[in-house]
């Protein structure tokens, strides 16, 4: 009998539940690690992980674990934490698997201390260790009811991303490969902030019409940020960037969309939280310094970190960005 291959995937929340589901239904055998032992008690008696993706039953092929010693066996680990804890996340790896393996990076956002991109982060902490990234227009409630989506994988070894790509892919979860890490990275993390600014429009009551406007200059803004650190413009205009954007920045499915839709309804910055992390919080304030620090024009993302700094209410940003002067679209 052929052995499954095992895939490992470090976090347990909504979406690792979700690719681990995936990954199962694409033929391996997934080790699922999570800190939360009480999480793993109910996943391991239960077959369910009510706490972040209630009504799932998980497949038979999902090993729920907190010990990491079960990951030392995988042909590859797909990480799946917050951005900002990335660094603690691939540190502990590396000082507990007996090897390296390769690294899935799931994170959407840049580390607000360093400002560095997630394989960045990766690298600094296990430099041994090949690295890849995974980004593109995903809700977990989709992908575990096994609904269409596509994604992109990107390494900079693209014989590992075409590799992985072909491993995880399923019938429903399909993964186009790429080798442009910066640009699926960039597309990921600024896409959380605009969705915020988006979202607000939408909670204030300033109609389709501005969101639309919006969404179209804030890729703008993301075209040209992405092209000052590197990236290439045709990946930005595939599933990371463009797809990635659309779906994150229209939906209250959206959590950062929703943390911004209640912002514009009145919310105070922790009401809107609603005790949850919102990802494009953090990233606002690093993506501005580091567009500053290349003299990038980025009016929207500035604004809106201004309104997360309490520096701008939402109506005065709305004047802010009205009273611009005009000028010639490119």
């Amino acid at each position: 009998m052929t052995t499954r291959p095992r895939i490992g995937v470090v976090g347990a929340g909504a979406w690792g539940t979700a690719l681990a589901t995936v990954a199962t239904q694409a033929g391996n055998h997934v080790v699922l690690w999570t800190r939360e032992t009480d999480v793993v008690a109910e996943m391991a008696t239960h077959g369910t992980n009510a706490r972040y993706l209630p009504g799932v039953k998980l497949d038979k092929n999902i090993h729920p674990t907190s010990d990491l010693a079960d990951l030392d066996n995988v042909e590859a680990i797909l990480i799946v934490t917050p951005a900002q804890t990335i660094r603690a996340v691939v540190r502990m790896l590396a000082e507990n698997l007996k090897k390296s393996v390769p690294l899935v990076l799931c994170a959407k956002g840049i580390e607000r201390e360093s400002g560095q991109f997630m394989h960045e982060v990766a690298r600094g902490e296990w430099p041994e260790a090949p690295l890849a990234v995974l980004s593109g227009p995903s809700f977990a409630d989709d992908v575990v009811r096994g609904l269409p989506t596509a994604v992109t994988l990107a390494s900079e070894d693209e014989a590992l991303a075409q590799k992985l790509a072909l491993q995880l892919s399923s019938g429903s979860f399909r993964i186009y490969h790429s080798e442009d890490v910066r640009s699926v990275e960039i597309g990921g993390a600024a896409k959380n902030v605009f969705a915020i600014a988006c979202g607000a429009v939408m909670g204030r009551g300033l109609g389709e019409s501005a969101k639309a406007a919006l969404m179209a200059r804030s890729f703008a803004e993301l075209m040209r940020f992405a092209s000052a650190y590197g990236g290439r413009p045709q990946t930005l205009m595939g599933l990371s960037g463009f797809g990635d954007m659309v779906l994150t920045c229209s939906t209250a499915h959206s959590r950062n969309f929703a943390f911004g839709e209640r912002l514009g309804k009145g919310a105070s910055l922790e009401e809107a939280s609603g005790g949850k992390l919102t990802e494009g919080v953090f990233t606002a304030s690093v993506l501005v310094q580091m567009a500053q620090e290349k003299n990038i024009d980025m009016p929207i993302a500035q604004t809106i970190d201004a309104v997360l700094q309490s520096r701008l209410t939402l109506d005065e940003a709305v004047d802010v960005l009205m009273n611009r002067p005009l000028k010639r679209e490119v």
